[in-house]
């Protein structure tokens, strides 16, 4: 299966809100919008502070606060789809049996473009999701969502930037069923406090390109989509060298809310 994108710029979970946040700002029609991370029940997410600046970087424990996919459905996808955004719905389990519930219905929604599988939480544990650091269970996960799944709709899936084991994570959702590999997300960390939390933003660009090389050149057959820190066309620019058909963009949308669109046209000078 190809994944098809009107764009090489799609809009990362979280930072992007329900994409209402974004259409005073930019005009959405055609970007690719991945949602925040839905679970099968609401979830109020982590306690306060939520959110801490670190150097050149963000410090969040959000928790995976979402309304659940039921009220996503009713209430965000028409929006979504009226607006003429490609969307993209993140999905995140307790178990296994639901992933592949939330794959079951998400993926018969009208108007979804893919799924995308969260086994990349930074804490899985403090978030109660299904513990995926092991390549064989977010193989697992994957697989759940793959078969629940219509057959033409993609999969991606969302891997911790993990630098010893990024490949292997790699080949092993790949074997799975993933359409394509999205790499990476928030580097586990800690608060100022102590409490776990993920790190997002340029610090951990680095880590991104390093992990999007070694699976791109390690794994030429996989379709690789890279993230982690990208803020300008340098950065994105980088990544698709490396070897990705795409990037996402996520914590520059909390400083600047048209990133994506504005790398979308510095992006289509280079064609």
């Amino acid at each position: 299966m190809t994944l098809h994108l009107l764009h090489p710029v799609m809009i990362a979970s979280g930072c992007g809100g329900t994409g209402r946040e974004l259409a005073p700002y930019v005009d959405l029609d055609g970007l690719a919008f991945v949602t925040r991370t839905l679970t099968r029940d609401p979830r109020r997410g982590g306690a306060a502070p939520r959110m801490a600046e670190a150097p050149s970087g963000l410090l969040n424990i959000i928790g995976l606060n979402n309304p659940g996919l039921a009220y996503f459905l009713h209430e965000e996808l028409p929006w979504l789809i009226r607006a003429g955004v490609q969307v993209f719905v993140s999905v995140a389990g307790a178990t296994l049996g639901e992933y592949a519930d939330l794959a079951r219905i998400a993926g018969r929604a009208p108007g979804v473009a893919g799924i995308e599988v969260n086994v990349s939480v930074p804490d899985p544990g403090g978030a109660n999701i299904f513990e995926a650091r092991e390549p064989f269970h977010a193989a697992s996960a994957v697989a759940a969502v793959r078969r629940e799944t219509p057959s033409d709709l993609p999969v991606l899936a969302k891997l911790r930037p993990d630098v010893s084991r990024v490949v292997e994570a790699a080949r092993a959702v790949v074997e799975a069923g993933a359409t394509a590999v999205v790499v990476g997300n928030a580097v586990p960390a800690a608060m100022p406090d102590g409490r776990p939390a993920g790190l997002t933003g340029p610090a951990i660009a680095p880590i991104a390109l390093r992990c999007v090389t070694e699976v791109c050149s390690q794994l030429p057959e996989a379709t690789v989509i890279g993230c982690g820190g990208v803020a300008d066309a340098a950065g994105a620019r980088a990544l698709l060298a490396a070897g990705a058909v795409a990037v996402q963009v996520g914590t520059a949308l909390l400083r600047d809310p048209t990133t994506a669109t504005r790398l979308v046209a510095d992006l289509q000078e280079d064609q």
